[in-house]
């Protein structure tokens, strides 16, 4: 039976959603817009030639009216379309649950104020839980922002830097020497207990090493506490019947580790790459080998660098003739996202977009899948592919594919 390797290139959207309105999103261009800045600033088009072979010029060029400058593609192989968001936010959780043939249809819990965003009685009930007798930041803000802001203050008073973002999320930085990583963790998991009855999607927790704003720097340590999806998923359907989901990076966490049989840590696009590579190395029939490619969001789209995120598609682009050549006659290899993350856009959060849905094996031909109205149709897809139960979203693209 077959394998499904399934990647998700996290924020990578290919133009504005039907309701990018209600989001302030309308003209949001993820790849449109990262290739134009692109060109400007580099003098040289962007140049994806295995994507492009595959439909990612075709499928943007389809769902945003505008066709990204590249070379002409000589032969394609691979089914393309893209797709909407049926569910009401434009974040992780929300993207990853509905591809996964669960859509977020409630709504979730915010924190909307920009200053003071967490309340005196949440804050109380926080430092009470755990300890601490206060925290620093209590704002909107960027990640590497607030580090650079409070880092050094974190480190005088002891006080973790919590903040938040238009996401339904409580985000907790620490140093991982001075504070302590094992410490972090345990902060972020009595915060979520606090959070939930808020609905509030996630607790992430963001550890960060250095001594001064000038040495300050992420690590790949991060752990995200979610709430579990209100309904089985396509990996519960899988794994109950069986198969065996690893996972690479931080879907295990966004999935609150249900459904997930195996999990790889790794930073960075090619260590992510590398664990999936590895994994197609030893994994038997029956597998679902599930790939979140998270820094393309935090590294480039949140920190608005078109530029990088550029740079970061074309070596990735080099990649994927490694992944191709490491898949079996019968695997099925699905490209996608969760949603945009407009590098040229206003602010530093998530946009509405239309999502990029590739699939490929060894032996298909062009096939244009157009518009999808929910990204369920990929969960629908592996289920049937599966012969697992039926999703109560999504329709199923495999007769297209010509694989069964």
């Amino acid at each position: 039976m077959a394998r499904v390797i399934w990647m998700v290139i996290d924020s990578f959207g290919v133009g504005h959603a039907p309701d990018a309105e209600k989001f302030g999103d309308v003209d949001a261009n993820t790849l449109g817009n990262i290739a134009k800045v692109f060109e400007q600033e580099k003098g040289r088009p962007l140049n994806l030639p295995n994507f492009a072979s595959m439909g990612l010029v075709e499928l943007a060029g389809q769902a945003s009216g505008q066709r990204i400058n590249h070379a002409p593609v000589e032969t394609y192989q691979g089914a393309y379309g893209y797709a909407a968001e049926l569910s009401t936010g434009k974040d992780t959780p929300s993207g990853h649950w509905e591809m996964a043939g669960v859509p977020v249809l409630f709504d979730w819990g915010y924190f909307t104020d920009l200053d003071n965003s967490f309340s005196p009685e949440l804050m109380e009930k926080i430092n009470k839980a755990t300890g601490y007798k206060g925290m620093l930041g209590n704002c909107h803000a960027s990640g590497t922002v607030i580090i650079e802001k409070l880092g050094e203050e974190h480190i005088k008073t002891g006080l973790p830097i919590c903040y938040t973002s238009a996401d339904s999320v409580f985000q907790v930085a620490a140093n991982e020497e001075h504070f302590g990583l094992d410490k972090l963790y345990e902060y972020c998991e009595k915060v979520q207990k606090i959070v939930e009855p808020l609905n509030i999607g996630r607790v992430i927790a963001r550890p960060f090493v250095g001594e001064d704003k000038a040495t300050f720097s992420r690590t790949g340590n991060r752990r995200d506490y979610s709430i579990l999806p209100p309904a089985p998923t396509v990996l519960d359907k899988f794994t109950e019947a069986g198969g065996t989901v690893i996972s690479v990076g931080k879907i295990a966490d966004i999935f609150a580790h249900q459904g997930i049989t195996e999990k790889t840590k790794a930073t960075g696009i090619d260590a992510l790459t590398d664990a999936t590579l590895a994994h197609m190395a030893s994994a038997k029939d029956k597998n679902i080998i599930f790939t979140n490619l998270v820094n393309f969001d935090q590294d480039f789209g949140h920190r608005r660098d078109p530029v990088g995120y550029g740079e970061a598609l074309e070596a990735f682009d080099k990649r994927i003739v490694e992944i191709k050549a490491a898949m079996n006659a019968d695997d099925l290899l699905i490209f996608t996202a969760d949603h945009g993350c407009d590098p040229t856009w206003h602010g530093s959060d998530h946009t509405r977009e239309y999502v990029p849905v590739i699939a490929y094996h060894p032996s298909i031909e062009q096939v244009d899948l157009g518009e999808r109205q929910t990204f369920a149709d990929i969960g629908q897809t592996i289920a049937e592919l599966f012969d697992i139960e039926k999703l109560d979203y999504g329709i199923s693209f495999l007769d297209e594919l010509k694989f069964k």
